[in-house]
């Protein structure tokens, strides 16, 4: 079985920072954080591995648990952004829960027919207590406006400079939805970022693409995010 590469070890590299490999991650599995304890945990980490889409329902995709040894931040109190505003929108590109999540769960997923490399979708869920959910769209939905100059994200292991930041449209799905742009280049080469937010009741679903294997050849990229999986989920998510 072919294990996702992960594209943020790329965006590191472009960003000539030393990310260097962390330790164990700590949402692989769908396991709590441990900003509470297990018990507080356990149904809202159990929902999100049921909520979380199945290579059954993405045919013709891998579904890969995600490995943060090379993201730019281990944690969301690891990440920062130059701007303030900004930081939601650094935590959903660097698949990290924004707000104050009961539990998350990450995966990796990319078209079995191209192998391990090039265009990776990474599916982050979140569950929130309530009114959390409504609190971390109506921030994203500042910052996708605030940032439209780019900005800068740092976390402990580098940072990673966006050079613009655009408002995208995007199919309606869950209870709202949000959806931007944001570009960042490597070599000279500009690369554009796709992500959308979803949310359904007390349930965030971040969908993010980018191309690591382009970025790392100097090739320019734009990856958008599989309409199948985007549908898939968010049908999921209800």
């Amino acid at each position: 079985m072919n294990r996702s590469v992960p594209v943020l070890a790329v965006l590191c590299l472009a960003a000539l920072t030393a990310c260097g490999g962390g330790g164990e991650p700590d949402n692989s599995t769908g396991e709590p954080r441990p900003s509470a304890t297990r018990s507080e945990q356990a149904a809202p980490a159990a929902r999100l591995a049921r909520l979380m889409v199945t290579p059954a329902e993405v045919k013709g995709f891998s579904v890969q648990p995600y490995d943060n040894e090379f993201a730019l931040a281990e944690s969301s109190s690891e990440m920062t952004a130059d701007q303030p505003a900004c930081a939601p929108l650094a935590l959903a590109m660097n698949q990290l829960p924004l707000g104050e999540p009961q539990a998350d769960l990450t995966r990796a997923l990319a078209p079995e027919a191209q192998g391990p490399s090039g265009t990776q979708t990474y599916v982050t869920l979140t569950a929130y207590a309530s009114g959390g959910a409504q609190a971390v769209l109506a921030d994203v939905k500042k910052a996708v406006d605030a940032c439209a100059d780019g900005f800068t994200a740092k976390g402990g292991n580098g940072s990673t400079v966006y050079d613009s930041v655009t408002a995208e449209d995007v199919a309606p799905a869950g209870d709202e939805t949000v959806g931007f742009t944001a570009t960042t280049s490597y070599q000279g080469v500009s690369h554009t970022l796709h992500t959308q937010i979803v949310r359904a009741g007390d349930v965030v679903g971040v969908y993010f693409a980018a191309n690591g294997l382009a970025i790392a050849n100097g090739q320019a990229s734009d990856a958008k995010l599989p309409p199948a999986v985007v549908k898939a989920q968010s049908e999921k998510l209800g």
